[in-house]
């Protein structure tokens, strides 16, 4: 029962959709597994681009099956946008399947959650203002809404009633806002948004074991990446959910065993979006080419990312806690221009060199990064397509990667277009 897991290994932005369609030609079926529309991927097919958020990046190919797993909490409204947007462009989206168990990002956890860092001020988490935290809390407390709650209405209504108790003195006692109503709330969802969301919801775990037993073969996809994992990353600047290969399992409802393969995907350089600790950003002149030639926005706000050199300190440790058994290096070309390049091969905190990721953020905010200094290639890659096209420099910074990081990086993105990568090793 052979299975991938496509996992980020920095503070997202790796360009995950990216690789997830390189690697789903060879799939039937590509499987999101946590997270929410707070995850931006971007595609790029003859020219056109497409901005994704809820629907698997598999969703371009007519042969793929693109499943949203119970891991995943899903705002309907913004999942009906997406499907909309896509078959505007001539892509079929009613090969989509989206669990009976998904949670339901409502209008509230919205409310909260933009409130909620309105009122923190200074000492804000930097979110996406999405309701994914206060949809992963609901559901954590046993408040939370599901997609099967859709097609049984006495239940929705009980539900949303039970939630809104809890949350609408929050809303008007904390932030002055008027609260919601749930007799309003439910007719609207009822009857608006539930006839258009059901064709879509399905038993997924019944759906990707079939699919298993039958020896397909099966792509699963997290959202964001490792350093934002609520319990792995840099907390509490992280997200609501686990991003880690090993949230597949429960976030899909299958076990470790069908996994073979886990394709960590890694960016040339770094960034991060939102607060937190950052050893390799840069502030200057180099940091905002980075941005500026990577195209460093968030998809989904807009937000200038922070860049950074490459770490190898965080990537050999999201190594350890996904088990990548090989790395995609995507964003290559970015560093075309560059005279020279720098890589953090280990931390410096109090006169003591790390080479993984200290357990203590305290100790994290004081550490120091330790670079070493590579010559660039100046020369344009993105028309390559072969190993044996690649200038001699550019293939010096990723086999020092690869010797800093210890698994062979397999797959190498040289531009963002969906041809525009080249095949390492067999």
């Amino acid at each position: 029962m052979p299975a991938s897991i496509a996992v980020g290994t920095q503070w997202g932005d790796e360009g995950k959709g990216r690789v997830v369609d390189v690697v789903a030609k060879e799939a039937t079926m590509v499987v999101r597994y946590q997270g929410g529309h707070n995850a931006g991927h971007t595609l790029v097919v003859d020219g056109e681009t497409f901005a994704l958020q809820l629907i698997p990046s598999g969703i371009l190919y007519d042969f793929v099956t693109p499943v949203i797993a119970n891991g995943v909490v899903v705002e309907p409204l913004v999942m009906l946008a997406e499907i909309a947007t896509l078959e505007r462009k001539g892509v079929d989206c009613s090969r989509l399947k989206v669990s009976s168990h998904c949670h339901l990002v409502m209008p509230y956890h919205q409310a909260l959650d933009e409130l909620s860092e309105a009122r923190l001020g200074d000492a804000k988490l930097g979110t996406t203002k999405r309701g994914i935290g206060p949809a992963y809390a609901d559901k954590a407390a046993r408040l939370g809404v599901r997609m099967e709650h859709l097609d049984d209405p006495p239940t929705f209504r009980r539900m949303i009633a039970a939630a809104l108790l809890d949350k609408n003195p929050i809303l008007r006692d904390i932030h002055g806002h008027p609260g919601f109503d749930p007799d309003e709330l439910a007719d609207h969802y009822l009857t608006e948004i539930a006839p258009k969301v059901l064709p879509y919801v399905v038993d997924t775990v019944s759906l990707v074991h079939d699919a298993l037993e039958r020896g397909e073969r099966l792509l699963f996809e997290g959202a964001q990446a490792t350093f934002l994992d609520v319990d792995h990353g840099t907390y509490p600047f992280v997200t609501s959910s686990n991003p880690v290969a090993g949230f597949a399992t429960v976030g899909a409802g299958v076990g470790p065993g069908v996994f073979d393969q886990v394709i960590g995907i890694v960016k040339a350089y770094i960034t991060r979006v939102g607060s937190g600790p950052f050893t390799t950003e840069l502030f200057d002149e180099t940091g905002d080419k980075l941005v500026e030639i990577g195209r460093e926005y968030g998809v989904n706000t807009g937000r200038r990312r922070r860049p950074g050199w490459f770490d190898a300190v965080m990537v050999r440790q999201a190594i350890r806690l996904n088990g990548c058994t090989e790395l995609a290096l995507t964003k290559l070309d970015v560093l075309d221009t560059f005279e020279s390049i720098k890589v953090c091969v280990a931390y410096e905190i109090d006169g003591v060199e790390f080479r993984y990721l200290p357990d203590r953020f305290t100790d994290l905010e004081k550490a120091k990064p330790v670079y070493v200094e590579l010559p660039g290639w100046q020369q344009d890659l993105t028309n390559l397509r072969e190993v044996a096209d690649l200038p001699d420099l550019a293939v010096s910074y990723v086999e020092f990667l690869e010797d800093q990081l210890g698994v062979s990086i397999r797959l190498v993105c040289v531009g963002p277009g969906r041809e525009q990568y080249i095949v390492r090793g067999p």
